[in-house]
């Protein structure tokens, strides 16, 4: 018995030796890898080439619906598909010149490119929802005038509180005001993840119950349902990353010693969605166009 207690004893304190040295063995290979400019370049030049690319895909749709649709000034669809062009396009170049971006003298220049691209994200996917809120409205004979006043509106205070921070930052640049722009973030994404909860789940509910069977219906069916999860998902995941990285700083994505962290982060929550919902929305509006139709698909 004491020799089985002895042994046991013993397999206990080597297991133990052994996944202490496996730990540290993989922290030490993190930091190696976080420090490395290999690594740095190569996380940041990836993002920059896939967001270069997600840009020219929305570009080239926009110019696909303009040759399709000429007569029609700018819709909805038109505006989302610039939109994109522009936020991705922006990324591209930003992190394509990381090192200089990252390591800028002054640090409200380095916020300003960092999170500006973030905020157009945030307008050009929130058109999505009041897109679907107009049609949930007319579906139900309820008013839509007010709709667009209010994307306006939440869009202009958005804008309007986040140049207040900046301002605020390049006279005093101080932590707390940092924890209250990164917790203003979060503040944002989860309105727009709550519009897509509440919009897209009442879109899709109502298609559901619609009575006629048909391709459209379960083509829109399809639509509404993927890129109410992408989005929710997408938004999620950038409520939890800001929010736990305003108060760990080893979580930070201001910083060019975390690439591994910087590319997951913009991968799931930027690149794959944009690359994805421009895919599910990739068909041309009609050439004849009925009084029903709704130029965003």
């Amino acid at each position: 018995m004491r020799e089985l207690v002895s042994y046991s004893t013993s397999a206990t304190t080597t297991t133990g030796v052994l996944v202490a040295a496996g730990g540290a063995a993989l922290g030490g290979w993190w930091e190696d890898v976080n420090a490395s400019p290999a690594w740095q370049d190569g996380a940041f030049f990836s993002l920059s080439a896939a967001y270069a690319l997600v840009s020219a895909v929305a570009l080239i749709q926009l110019v696909r619906i303009q040759r399709r649709v000429p007569e029609f000034g700018w819709t909805t669809q038109k505006v989302f598909h610039l939109m994109n062009f522009v936020v991705n396009g922006v990324r591209a170049v930003v992190f394509g010149f990381h090192i200089w971006v990252f390591l800028l003298p002054t640090r409200v220049y380095k916020l300003v490119l960092l999170d500006l691209p973030g905020l157009l994200f945030f307008s050009a996917y929130t058109l999505l929802v009041l897109f679907w809120a107009e049609i949930y409205h007319q579906a139900r004979s309820l008013p839509t005038d007010k709709l667009r006043i209010i994307y306006v509106a939440v869009n202009a205070i958005v804008y309007i509180i986040q140049v207040c921070i900046w301002v605020y930052l390049g006279i005093n640049d101080n932590q707390l005001v940092e924890l209250v722009s990164k917790i203003f973030i979060v503040a944002v994404s989860a309105v727009a993840l709550l519009g897509f909860a509440v919009y897209g789940g009442r879109l899709f509910v109502l298609l559901r119950r619609f009575p006629i069977e048909s391709k459209g219906r379960k083509k829109k069916l399809y639509e509404v349902g993927a890129v109410t999860t992408i989005c929710c998902t997408c938004f999620l995941i950038r409520c939890i990353v800001v929010a736990v990285s305003a108060f760990d700083a080893d979580v930070s994505l201001e910083v060019l010693d975390h690439p591994i962290l910087d590319f997951f982060y913009y991968l799931l929550t930027e690149i794959l969605p944009s690359a994805l919902v421009l895919f599910i929305l990739r068909k041309l509006p009609p050439k004849r166009v009925s009084p029903q139709y709704h130029p965003i698909n």
